[in-house]
């Protein structure tokens, strides 16, 4: 939480005291300043959205278009461009979410079978540190992001102020996904937990009983790490044990990244030259 936003709840708790009236006083204020919170962020991935398009997306591009919730104001943009520019922009969506926006929005849809080599992949992050080291996969479709931002030339991230980090788990503290076949779950939690430490835990559906369940029919381990990692190296060992599919480690894979920030504007970062 921001500084600024920690004090100001706290002044506005003490300036109320415990009464019932003052506890409904209390309850509205603080609802409102959560909702402006929201609201601030939401504008922030828009905005950012919106700058990557305008910034990455030309004419006659096959675009590979990403999940969560920042996309939607990437197609939206997306959308607007090719009404109104005449754009031959044709996609390639990352999830049956991405697919059903491409669809929504009237724009033309394909699939790596057709376009094996993208020009530019547009996808959000659960977090982004300070060498563009992505993790993914909070909304559990990592394995098809990463096959679509591995097949395009150029791959850009679109995330809000809150996802930036010097270090991974800076700020996402709800561990780096694993998409695991479902009968090797139990065993791939043990190995990880026993070589890298950390607490792994099979993820659990909120509107279904059981666990979820992923595009590809798998299943999704959240690894809390305790400790910064040579990232590279966890990723190809961890894709190295029998039942993972894939990890939400996405290492040297993003040229770019785009953060919508709290004061309006857009923070553009590069990922470092490779020596």
């Amino acid at each position: 939480m921001p500084v600024q936003r920690w004090v100001l709840l706290r002044h506005v708790s003490a300036a109320f005291p415990s009464s019932p009236s003052s506890r409904s006083c209390r309850t509205h204020v603080l609802g409102s300043i959560r909702s402006a919170a929201v609201n601030m962020a939401e504008e922030a991935k828009k905005r950012a959205a919106y700058c990557a398009v305008d910034s990455n997306v030309q004419n006659n591009q096959v675009v590979g278009v990403g999940s969560g919730s920042t996309i939607v104001y990437a197609v939206d943009r997306l959308a607007e461009r090719v009404r109104e520019e005449k754009l031959n922009i044709v996609c390639v969506p990352t999830s049956f979410q991405a697919r059903q926006l491409i669809l929504q929005h009237g724009l033309t849809l394909s699939d790596l079978e057709r376009h094996p080599e993208l020009d530019v992949a547009i996808d959000g992050a659960d977090e982004v540190d300070a060498e563009l080291a992505l993790i993914k996969g909070g909304g559990g479709c990592l394995t098809q992001e990463k096959i679509v931002a591995g097949c395009s030339k150029y791959f850009v991230v679109i995330a809000d102020y809150r996802k930036d980090s010097e270090a991974l788990g800076q700020q996402w503290k709800k561990g780096i996904p694993i998409e695991v076949i479902p009968m090797a779950y139990v065993p791939v939690s043990r190995m990880i937990a026993k070589r890298f430490g950390g607490e792994v835990n099979l993820r659990m559906a909120v509107s279904k009983a059981g666990p979820v369940v992923t595009d590809n029919s798998n299943f999704i381990l959240d690894w809390k790490f305790e400790r910064a990692q040579n990232w590279r190296e966890v990723n190809t060992a961890i894709k190295m044990i029998p039942g993972v599919v894939e990890t939400g480690l996405f290492v040297n894979m993003a040229q770019q990244a785009y953060f919508g920030m709290e004061d309006g504007s857009v923070k553009v970062r590069k990922a470092p030259i490779s020596e």
